[in-house]
């Protein structure tokens, strides 16, 4: 457990720190970013403003007037001219342009190059220490060089004479490097100070970040939900039954191949449940959430559904429908019924025969032949499933007698008189004899079912051949089928009869048959809700199935 923790707490440490290095790289490469582009600024900045001095300068009517006075080669390097130079308008003027506007200088010069003011006064009337070429060709320029003064952003721009265009000197303005340092080291603090508070944001968001995200897992570690992830998709995968899984907001979240499958859906991750195709049964069933199983028919399957909802710590975490396929189970409980009708019958027979065995027996011995002879006649008209039902012999395949023979005996034990139609004629043998057993064995049921409480208690059942199709018309003496339920019959859920012990209640076997019926291009319907013949006066139903008889000799499409 310690050791768990200690990894939990090393992984959350890991994230955090993760997050924060990220953050931290992010604000480190934008802050690199700005200051880089503050630097450029700056020195665009601070050169614009050295040539918008330079251009005033130079367009003062007594600078330019001043400079033309001074032709080439007037200006001499001696300590006379440097003193006129010194105490000229010209010096006046650059030394108040360069303390107004906080440069570093303000130099003046004739048109080839010579000092006519400069902030030091000893370097005047000596050549420039930079290249004035651009301007005394008449261009503007702004460039970063090294003067006698140091570093600096420097603009130079041409002097014109006043009434012609001729270059006659030119004016230099240089902003020290350091101003623009200072000025960038200032927009660098407070860029500083944003990026810290960034940072500080980021740091406390990451922590947020990682508690909402530890919140969001439910407290599991990246490992467990791989781990987790893995087992889910081996398992749900893997099992025998299907598994529909969605969100809190009925959403679909997981759909294994098996409820695929089963339900006739995609695998469609995201859309509500609503929407997805599943059968109005399962969906009622899924949303009652309610966990008791319930049957299903689902095209050709039968299965069984049940939903529970699924939560965490409180936390509803949304709803899983188990799905299981009974389809094979019905087919199988369906054949062992009619076995176990026709066992039962053959138990009491068997009981009987033995008691008018004993009965011959004893007429033998006491010498009375003639009524030994007649208990004989009665006892191989009895038959061996109990006394024949009359029209029996219509129908010749023995699986269908058998079946029919046993629903006889098992409605007498009822009270139920069962009987054949007067045109029952099969003369085919069954080749599906399953699904029509099934057919014919809940219809039958249901007929005994209605008849039960009834006064007179016959259920009439007529088997008819047509090619390889055969019909089944079953009747009843019953109440008939009320008419709020004539339209709603066939559709799943829907009984006449309610029964607790049936987990999910009944209301399956009309609509199993019709789509076994459908299946082979049949139908099964109501033909009559009640008010027949009497004594049939209940309801009557008619079941079609094709290609299920083939002729008893010979296959069936050799005939045609």
């Amino acid at each position: 457990m310690a050791t768990e923790g200690a990894r939990a707490v090393r992984l959350r440490t890991q994230v955090l720190l993760s997050q924060i290095v990220v953050v931290t790289l992010t604000l480190g490469v934008a802050f690199a970013v700005f200051g880089y582009l503050s630097d450029q600024r700056l020195r665009d900045t601070y050169g614009q403003r050295a040539l918008a001095v330079a251009r005033t300068v130079a367009a003062d009517p007594v600078v330019r007037a001043e400079v033309a006075r001074y032709a080439p080669g007037a200006v001499a390097d001696d300590a006379v001219v440097r003193q006129e130079l010194a105490s000229g308008p010209l010096q006046r003027l650059a030394v108040e342009a360069t303390r107004r506007n906080r440069a570093l200088f303000v130099v003046i010069t004739d048109d080839a190059g010579i000092r006519l003011a400069h902030p030091d006064p000893d370097r005047l009337a000596e050549h420039v220490s930079t290249d004035p070429s651009e301007a005394l060709a008449g261009r503007e320029s702004i460039t970063e060089e090294r003067g006698t003064l140091g570093d600096s952003v420097r603009a130079k721009v041409p002097v014109l004479t006043s009434d012609s265009d001729r270059v006659v000197g030119a004016v230099s303005v240089g902003i020290s490097t350091d101003a623009v340092h200072d000025q960038l080291l200032d927009d660098l603090r407070t860029a500083g100070a944003l990026v810290g508070a960034a940072l500080l944001v980021g740091i406390v968001g990451s922590i947020l970040l990682a508690r909402w995200w530890r919140g969001l897992t439910l407290g599991l570690e990246p490992d467990e939900l791989a781990e987790l992830v893995r087992g889910q998709a081996a398992v749900l995968h893997g099992i025998g039954a299907g598994v529909l899984a969605v969100d809190a907001s009925w959403r679909t979240t997981f759909v294994n191949d098996e409820a695929r499958r089963l339900l006739g859906i995609a695998a469609d991750i995201g859309r509500p449940v609503d929407e997805i195709g599943l059968p109005l049964r399962v969906l009622a069933a899924f949303r009652s959430l309610d966990e008791q199983p319930a049957p299903a028919t689902v095209g050709s399957h039968i299965v069984i559904v049940s939903a529970r909802r699924v939560s965490r710590d409180g936390r509803d975490l949304g709803a899983v429908l188990t799905v299981r396929d009974r389809t094979d189970v019905e087919s199988l409980t369906r054949q062992l019924d009619a076995v176990q009708s026709m066992s039962t019958v053959l138990r009491a027979q068997r009981h009987e025969f033995s008691n008018k065995m004993h009965l011959i027996s004893g007429l033998l011995h006491s010498e009375r032949v003639e009524e030994a002879s007649r208990s004989i006649d009665e006892l191989i008209g009895a038959g061996p499933l109990g006394p024949a039902t009359p029209g029996i012999d219509a129908i010749h395949d023995a699986y269908l007698q058998a079946f029919l023979a046993a629903k006889a005996a098992h409605a007498r034990e009822n009270g139920v008189d069962l009987v054949l139609g007067p045109n029952t004629w099969v003369e085919g043998s069954l080749a599906d004899p399953v699904d029509v057993t099934t057919v014919l064995g809940n219809l039958l049921d249901n007929a005994m079912e209605a008849v039960r409480h009834r006064p007179v208690r016959q259920v009439e059942v007529e088997l008819v051949q047509e090619d390889s199709t055969l019909h089944i018309i079953v009747a009843d003496s019953g109440d008939g089928v009320a008419p709020a339920l004539v339209d709603a019959l066939f559709t799943e859920g829907t009984s006449t009869h309610e029964d607790p012990t049936v987990p999910g209640g009944r209301g399956v076997g009309l609509a199993l048959i019709r789509q076994i019926a459908r299946a082979h291009g049949g139908d099964v319907r109501l033909s009559s809700p009640g008010g027949g013949r009497p004594p049939l006066t209940g309801a009557e139903f008619i079941a079609r199935i094709p290609g299920v008889l083939v002729d008893s000799e010979v296959p069936w499409p050799q005939q045609l």
